[in-house]
């Protein structure tokens, strides 16, 4: 199995060797360990060293973290100087009010700027935020992923026409979820599974700390949903992440 969206960072979780061993075991082959601050770069790229060809690395500041905007050149150095296999976890969040809009529109643009000229995919947070999300994007030739896409079937429609993968994790599992709408809908050809760990643990664990194993009980719902063997999804995972990612 493979997670295309996790923070296996050490403000999330105590003993790092501890969590890599546990996922190794249980069949995890890799983790798209995703930085969300040009902090969390640093930490991630430093991870990715450890636990080799594992942890994954990402580059990139999320909208939370419009206060790194006057530091996105650290973000080039690092960009320049070292492998990281996505940008992200950059876009638009807008759930706790628009007062820094501007300032995240110009710190998601120049990340994509960056996306364009070092030939990489993007990893797309969009919170209250998609339409603002998906009218950037359309301007752009980039892959990558929605992550944690929770929009309508029509909203999916366009960002798949864009050449963008559904990263879909433990909320699908939720009672209240209407992303089964979304799963039917579209060829499994168009998502990706993702756990978000820390966050989004799914059924039967909500509300406990995540961990990238949890990508199987993802697996299991949209197996359920989609009437197909949950191999053939964890195979179809494997190939629509190697679409998306060099890894």
């Amino acid at each position: 199995m493979i997670d295309s969206h996790a923070h296996i960072i050490s403000e999330f979780y105590d003993n790092i060797d501890d969590i890599v061993n546990f996922l190794k075991n249980k069949g995890v082959l890799k983790v798209i360990n995703c930085a969300d601050s040009v902090e969390t770069s640093y930490e991630v790229l430093d991870l990715s060293k450890k636990y080799e060809d594992f942890l994954i690395p990402t580059v990139g500041i999320h909208p939370g973290h419009v206060e790194d905007l006057d530091k996105l050149d650290e973000i080039v150095k690092l960009l320049e100087s070292n492998k990281f296999c996505a940008i992200g976890e950059i876009g638009l969040d807008y759930h706790y009010g628009k007062e820094d809009k501007e300032d995240q529109i110009k710190i998601f643009e120049a990340q994509l700027d960056l996306a364009e000229k070092y030939n990489l995919p993007v990893i797309i947070h969009t919170r209250d935020s998609i339409q603002d999300c998906y009218d950037i994007l359309k301007k752009r030739k980039l892959k990558g992923i929605i992550h944690c896409y929770s929009g309508s079937v029509e909203m999916a429609e366009l960002f798949i026409k864009l050449g963008y993968k559904l990263g879909i994790g433990g909320v699908v599992t939720f009672k209240n979820s209407k992303l089964y709408e979304v799963i039917e809908k579209f060829d499994i050809a168009n998502f990706v599974l993702e756990t978000d760990s820390p966050f989004l643990a799914p059924e039967p664990f909500r509300g406990t700390l995540n961990n990238p194993y949890n990508i199987y009980y993802v697996a299991i719902k949209i197996a359920q949903i989609k009437g197909i063997s949950f191999d053939e999804v964890i195979s179809s995972n494997i190939k629509n992440i190697s679409e998306v990612f060099d890894i």
